[in-house]
C-alpha cells in the first residue's frame, strides 16, 4: 500500500509531527528519509528491505555501503546518499566533543570515545587521541587507512601531528574489520615501537586500544605493554 493511501495517522511524516520522531519504528524514520517509494512500492517497504539487508537489522546499517543499496529495487543514487549522509550524521553525533573537552581516564572511555566511529569500518583506520597534560582530548588524528587486514603505520605520521599540537601524551587506536579485536602481533610490535619512540621525543604513548564491533581490547590493561 502506498503511504498516501494509508491514515493520515500512519504515515510516517505526519506520524512524526504528530506524535514525535522518537516514537516511530526504525522502518518508519528510515522511510522518512529515502522520502518516496515506486509504482510498486512505498517508502516504508523500500526502507524494510534495506533493514533487512542484514540479519542484525539497525546494528547493521552503519556497514553498508553505496553499492549495497542501489541493488535494492526504489533505490537510486540520490535515496542511497541520503541514507548515507542519515548515517554518517549519526556516526558524528556519537563521537562529538561536548562543550567542555572529552577526558580520558580509562581504556573505557577511549572505547566510549570511538566505537561507533570505528565498529563498522571496513578498512583499518589507524588513529591517534592527542591529549594535554590533564588528559583532556585536544584532537583525533587519523594517522592512515589501511586494507582490510592491515594499515602500515610510520612513527613519523604518528608524532608529528602530536608535535604541533604540543600534545603531552597520545592513545593509539585502531579498529579490526573483523569485528574481534584480539591485538595481533603485529598491533604488539608496532604499538611497542611507537612507544619507545614516543619516549625518545618526550611524548609518551599511554595505551593502544583496538575497537571490535562492540568490543574492545585494551594492550596495556593486558599487560603488553
Amino acid at each position: 500500500m502506498k503511504i498516501e493511501n494509508l491514515p493520515v495517522n500512519e504515515r510516517p511524516m505526519e506520524k512524526a509531527m504528530e506524535i514525535g520522531v522518537e516514537n516511530l519504528s526504525n522502518v518508519e524514520l528510515l522511510a522518512i528519509i529515502i522520502n518516496s517509494g515506486t509504482a510498486k512500492k512505498s517508502a516504508i517497504d523500500i526502507a524494510g528491505e534495506v533493514l533487512s539487508i542484514s540479519t542484525h537489522g539497525m546494528s547493521a546499517l552503519g556497514e553498508l555501503g553505496l553499492e549495497e543499496l542501489l541493488e535494492i529495487k526504489g533505490i537510486g543514487e540520490s535515496k542511497a546518499t541520503r541514507v548515507l549522509a542519515a548515517v554518517q550524521l549519526g556516526k558524528r553525533m556519537a563521537t562529538a566533543f561536548p562543550d567542555e573537552r572529552f577526558c580520558i581516564r580509562s581504556n573505557e572511555d577511549v572505547a566510549k570515545l570511538l566505537m561507533e566511529r570505528l565498529r563498522y569500518e571496513k578498512k583499518e583506520h589507524f588513529l591517534s587521541i592527542l591529549l594535554n597534560s590533564k588528559g583532556e582530548v585536544i584532537e583525533i588524528d587519523t594517522v592512515s587507512i589501511g586494507e582490510l587486514s592491515a594499515t602500515v603505520v610510520h612513527p613519523r605520521e604518528v608524532f608529528s601531528r602530536a608535535t604541533k599540537k604540543s600534545a603531552a601524551s597520545i592513545i593509539l587506536a585502531h579498529n579490526h574489520p573483523s569485528g574481534d579485536p584480539t591485538p595481533s602481533a603485529q598491533d604488539v610490535e608496532t604499538t611497542k615501537r611507537l612507544v619507545e619512540c614516543g619516549r625518545l621525543m618526550g611524548i609518551k604513548v599511554l595505551d593502544h586500544v583496538i575497537i571490535g564491533n562492540g568490543d574492545f581490547a585494551s594492550l596495556k590493561a593486558l599487560e603488553m605493554i
